[in-house]
């Protein structure tokens, strides 16, 4: 298990000390809970002041702070997000009749938040809520692709990749021209890498700022995606990505 580290620790407790509506404490009220010498609460609050997680009043005493705030509309953004994915999948799937799926990048890995299928139903290994190899699935190249060089290091640092197929990338090295397609042109392609017989397309979704928050993809038997260019079911996963790129609300930076 890896260990825990102490300051975080104490800094956290000071912090959830105001989950208390409108709860307003002095540094004496918090050593007092927190059994924390008088000198580490001292530094532990001028820290979390002035990284703007608490605030301190006229009288002394401290309370949340707007960092908080931020926070909690960053949390619950992503539940805004999961009901919007989740709409877009199901329009997408019906307007082309292929399955569409909505994910997060987790690490090295794709979380699936939404997915509906289309007209014939293929045998996937992805669900809602399941996690795969990003490195194996046309939204983990689209998410994968916006990271730079160190970012892809870091994740894999033995160069490896898990594989799900006899197709499927084993190296970062191999993976590596795929995701400069997806950075010039601003759609991933996959075929037969995370399940025989399927293609697919995915393009990344961005907030209100230009970050990538998730990618969209369309699965597409083969017989149906050779039948038309590929640059054409690149087109279906890039205008689903921007509809739900659209719907992200304005949030107001801070200077």
């Amino acid at each position: 298990m890896a260990r825990r580290t102490p300051a975080v620790m104490r800094a956290l407790d000071i912090v959830e000390l105001f989950l208390g509506k409108d709860a307003r404490l002095t540094a004496a009220d918090i050593g007092q809970a927190t059994d924390l010498p008088r000198t580490t609460v001292h530094e532990l609050l001028t820290t979390l002041t002035s990284r703007g997680y608490l605030e301190r009043d006229e009288a002394g005493r401290f309370r949340l702070g707007a960092m908080t705030v931020e926070l909690g509309q960053a949390y619950t953004s992503r539940f805004d997000l999961l009901g919007e994915a989740t709409d877009l999948a199901r329009t997408v799937a019906l307007e082309t009749g292929e399955t569409c799926s909505v994910a997060l990048l987790q690490g090295s890995e794709v979380f699936y938040l939404a997915k509906v299928d289309g007209n014939e139903p293929f045998q996937l290994p992805s669900a809602i809520g399941r996690r795969l190899p990003a490195s194996c699935v046309g939204l983990g190249k689209a998410l994968l692709s916006e990271l730079d060089d160190d970012q892809l290091a870091a994740l894999y640092p033995d160069g490896t990749l898990p594989t799900m197929t006899p197709h499927s990338h084993a190296t970062l090295a191999a993976l590596l021209p795929d995701l400069n397609v997806a950075r010039a042109g601003g759609v991933a392609y996959e075929r037969e890498e995370s399940t025989p017989g399927l293609a697919c397309a995915a393009a990344p979704i961005r907030d209100a700022r230009g970050h990538v928050i998730a990618a969209v993809s369309l699965a597409v038997p083969l017989q149906r995606w050779d039948a038309r260019p590929a640059r054409d079911w690149g087109a279906l996963a890039l205008d689903a990505a921007a509809r739900l790129s659209a719907s992200r609300p304005q949030h107001p930076t801070t200077s």
